[in-house]
């Protein structure tokens, strides 16, 4: 036959209490936390990877294209100056 102090067992309620309350503090808190980092990450521009991969790939045709129209240019001035680029003025 097992005896109960009374006050044990007021102690044992209050430590079962305790640790409940604690749980959902530390659940309240780390929602909190979550909540918080969210907002002040959302006033940031960020773009996912598919995004920035596709602008660096339009930006490497488009230094690609830029290439291929300065040499048509420096082609075309070469025939028809002689030389490239126009002729130099003199003042």
């Amino acid at each position: 036959m097992q005896s109960q102090n009374p006050l044990i067992a007021d102690f044992v309620k209050l430590a079962n209490a305790a640790a409940g309350t604690f749980a959902g503090m530390s659940r309240e808190a780390r929602d909190s936390a979550r909540e918080k980092m969210k907002e002040a990450m959302g006033g940031l521009d960020f773009v996912s990877r598919e995004e920035f991969d596709a602008v660096k790939d339009m930006a490497a045709k488009a230094r690609e294209e830029n290439d291929a129209l300065k040499a048509r240019i420096d082609a075309l001035e070469t025939k028809v100056f002689g030389h490239e680029g126009p002729p130099a003025k003199h003042d």
